[in-house]
């Protein structure tokens, strides 16, 4: 068949789950056996979110082609499986400069380029996704932002334009919120009324509506907003709070989302997928009831910053039957002298990733306290970095060791700046992005963890690495270097075998990991928490 589009717009306030919603119809239209990608546009003028700060918007996803995108593309890729690329990525900035990068060259001859329709085109052919071969039956597209931002406009307008052009290939799904007033003990649909509203004097019309609520919605309700918003009752659906994000899907399914899509694109419904695998992760999830303290020691005291990791923790808990209860510790508050009181109870401690010198010593202590006291440490990108200074710094007796990133002028730069990145001025998207290769020594942890296997792949997001002039004396003295980059002789994973459970990785496995298949680092890594 031809391939479909689904438009997932959002009303009334931002940070209601649309990343959420795009990634359920996406597993839902899965199990249908269709093939299916998700793409999110998002309206701010950046590039990339690459060099945002994590409270601005979270942590930063990287895809496997090394592209820095929005975390919603994390939901996407743990819920179903699939790999997104750049293409899955695009904000104002890059339309803009696609198409300011053509009238330089001279591609418009001459025009006067103008937000219609030269910028709307742009977006059109990538919402299309123009000139990929790739044999999709589905392509979802999640617009951030809401409706009546003045950044969105165009994005809204390529929109009106396509359901237009693709008839019924196209269905627009728009999320919204129903609040509740406890003083008048009532829900309240006029703000959803009001964003449907702003959609249609923007010419479209939602064919679905999804109700975010933190209480049940009778049928006398949306009915209510199926008679006001021009909506059949049976495309009005409700996004009720839920226990886990994971239990999201099974609930549309229940109410009939993926049904109500695909009556509206005229595509036979047939029978309901049971979902079996998705299922059974969900009954393990409900049946795992004993609590492992793990804590994540960051300097970015917000839940989005860390999200890719929470979620790998969670899951590869569900897996090991237990719950991960994480307590997150700023890595500026840890002293010497506290840093036992704000561990010493933890079954697992995970030592974050992060830029610049904010928070680091603490870091660093956190590494010295877990390894001496033998407490499971799991250390990702400049966590590992901070276990390779501490481990210099207290072992090898380099009291002044540390990364060429803090400190330009240490004499024993046990991490230093990759050389290909020391002529690299430009910020934006020039870090080590992306897949790379790395080999595994037989015998190690790791190469336990991972089944046995010698090369794996995985994704990293940095400039600075483990200096190999002191590869020799680290092994030595029992810190091992047990997965290295096969191209550049690049040292990936280091571990110190005789403690249960310490590993830093320059890469980031948390990328990886998805609801039915969690990343076996952080398997291996709650196996032995849970002890």
């Amino acid at each position: 068949m031809d391939t479909k589009y689904i438009f997932v717009t959002g009303g009334v306030v931002s940070s209601l789950g649309k990343g959420i919603i795009s990634a359920s119809i996406g597993k839902l239209l899965q199990a249908r056996g269709y093939k299916v990608t998700i793409q999110k546009f998002d309206p701010y003028i950046n590039i990339d979110p690459g060099t945002l700060n994590p409270y601005e918007h979270g942590e930063c996803y990287v895809t496997v082609d090394g592209m820095e995108t929005d975390l919603d593309l994390g939901h996407y890729e743990r819920f179903t499986g699939i790999h997104t690329t750049r293409n899955n990525s695009i904000t104002t900035g890059r339309i803009y400069k696609t198409v300011i990068d053509r009238e330089r060259h001279g591609d418009y001859l001459g025009k006067t380029i103008q937000v219609v329709p030269h910028i709307t085109d742009e977006i059109k052919r990538r919402m299309l996704r123009e000139g990929l071969d790739e044999g999709l039956d589905f392509v979802i597209t999640e617009v951030g932002g809401t409706i009546g931002d003045i950044e969105s406009a165009p994005f809204m307008e390529a929109i009106r334009q396509l359901r237009w052009q693709l008839g019924r290939d196209a269905v627009c799904v728009h999320l919204t919120y129903v609040p509740y007033l406890k003083a008048a003990q009532e829900l309240k649909t006029k703000p959803t009324q009001h964003s449907v509203k702003e959609l249609q004097g923007m010419g479209i019309q939602p064919d679905i509506l999804v109700l975010r609520t933190e209480r049940h919605l009778d049928d006398h309700l949306r009915m209510k907003v199926a008679s006001f918003c021009n909506v059949d009752l049976e495309c009005v659906v409700q996004s009720e709070d839920m226990p886990s994000i994971y239990e999201v899907p099974v609930s549309m399914q229940q109410q009939g989302l993926d049904a109500a899509i695909m009556r509206k694109i005229g595509i036979p419904v047939g029978e309901t997928p049971a979902m079996k695998p998705w299922r059974a992760f969900l009954d393990k999830q409900r049946h795992a009831t004993r609590e492992v303290k793990v804590a994540l020691v960051g300097k970015y005291d917000l839940q989005d910053a860390y999200k890719s990791i929470r979620e790998s923790l969670n899951l590869a808990g569900i897996y090991n039957d237990v719950k991960v209860k994480i307590n997150f510790v700023n890595s500026e508050n840890i002293t010497h002298e506290n840093v036992g009181e704000q561990l010493q109870d933890m079954a697992g401690v995970v030592v974050c990733p992060g830029f610049g010198t904010r928070g680091i010593e603490g870091k660093i202590i956190a590494a010295e306290y877990t390894r001496t006291h033998d407490i499971p440490t799991f250390g990702i990108c400049l966590g590992m970095q901070m276990m390779v200074i501490e481990f210099a710094r207290n072992v090898l007796g380099y009291k002044d060791a540390n990364s060429s990133e803090m400190d330009t002028q240490t004499p024993h730069n046990v991490i230093d700046m990759m050389e290909e990145q020391k002529t690299i001025t430009q910020m934006g998207g020039t870090m080590r992005l992306g897949a790379y290769e790395c080999e595994l020594v037989k015998g190690s942890r790791v190469y336990e963890a991972y089944g046995k296997e010698t090369l794996i792949k995985e994704r990293h997001r940095h400039r600075y690495e483990f200096n190999n002039a002191y590869q020799e004396e680290y092994e030595q003295q029992g810190m091992k270097c047990v997965g290295i980059n096969p191209a550049a002789n690049l040292v990936e994973i280091v571990e110190i075998p005789d403690k249960k459970w310490y590993i830093g990785t320059q890469f980031h496995p948390e990328y990886s990991s998805t609801v039915l298949h969690p990343h076996p680092l952080f398997m291996s890594f709650v196996q032995e928490v849970k002890r």
